[in-house]
C-alpha cells in the first residue's frame, strides 16, 4: 500500500465504530429548565481559568490555570442562595513559554512555595437575565483577600457520558482584577496591572 493511503484506510476501517459510538447530538443544551437543585462538584478535567494581560502595549498574552477543584450549591428556584467555592492550584499554571511559566512560579508572581493555592468563595449571586447572573465573591491570592465580580452565563445542562447519566452543568464567566491589589506588582506597568479573566466551568451533580 502506498504510504499516503494508510491514513485513509484507517479512517475507512474506523468509520463503523465511530458511527456506532457517536451520539445523535451533544447531551447538554442551553435549557435552564434542565438544571436540578443540589450540590455539584467541579469537573476538574473540563474547567479552565484563562487570564489575559497586556504585554508592553504591543500585544495581549494569554495563560490559564487547570486543576481547579470545588463545589457549587445551587437551587434554580432560589438563585440568590447559590454558593460556589473553588480552589486553584498554582501548579496548574500553563503558558506557551517554559521560561515564563517557571518565572511565574517564583516569588515575583505566584510564589507557590509560600502560597500553593488561591481560592474564590461567592458572597452574593444576582440574577441578571434568563440565563445570566452576576457573582460577587472573595478571591484570596498571595494571602490577600479582595472582592471580585464575575458576569456569568449559563452554557448548558444534561446527562453526562457516564453509565449513570449523572447531571452535568456548565457556565462561562468573565471579570477583571488588579494584580497589584494582591501584592503582585512585578512588571507593572510594562505588563498590565489589570488582568482579564475568563472561566469555563463544568460541574457534576453529587447530591
Amino acid at each position: 500500500m502506498r504510504p499516503y493511503l494508510l491514513p485513509l484506510a484507517c479512517l475507512v476501517l474506523a468509520a463503523p465504530l465511530v458511527a456506532q459510538n457517536a451520539p445523535g447530538g451533544p447531551p447538554g443544551t442551553a435549557d435552564p429548565a434542565r438544571v436540578a437543585a443540589g450540590r455539584y462538584t467541579v469537573d476538574t478535567g473540563h474547567t479552565q481559568i484563562l487570564w489575559q494581560v497586556d504585554h508592553l502595549g504591543f500585544s495581549k498574552y494569554d495563560g490559564q490555570f487547570g486543576g481547579v477543584t470545588g463545589t457549587l450549591d445551587l437551587d434554580p428556584a432560589n438563585l440568590s442562595g447559590a454558593r460556589v467555592a473553588v480552589t486553584i492550584p498554582a501548579s496548574g499554571l500553563v503558558t506557551t513559554v517554559d521560561g515564563l511559566t517557571k518565572h511565574m512560579l517564583t516569588p515575583d508572581f505566584l510564589d507557590p512555595a509560600k502560597y500553593p493555592t488561591a481560592s474564590f468563595t461567592s458572597t452574593k449571586v444576582e440574577k441578571t437575565g434568563a440565563a445570566t447572573a452576576r457573582i460577587t465573591g472573595d478571591l484570596t491570592l498571595l494571602g490577600v483577600t479582595r472582592p471580585v465580580t464575575l458576569d456569568t452565563r449559563f452554557v448548558g445542562a444534561g446527562p453526562g457520558m457516564d453509565k449513570a447519566k449523572t447531571l452535568n452543568i456548565g457556565f462561562q464567566a468573565t471579570g477583571t482584577l488588579k494584580r497589584s491589589e494582591f501584592g503582585m506588582e512585578f512588571g507593572v506597568p510594562m505588563v498590565s496591572d489589570e488582568v482579564d479573566i475568563r472561566i469555563n466551568a463544568a460541574f457534576v451533580r453529587v447530591g
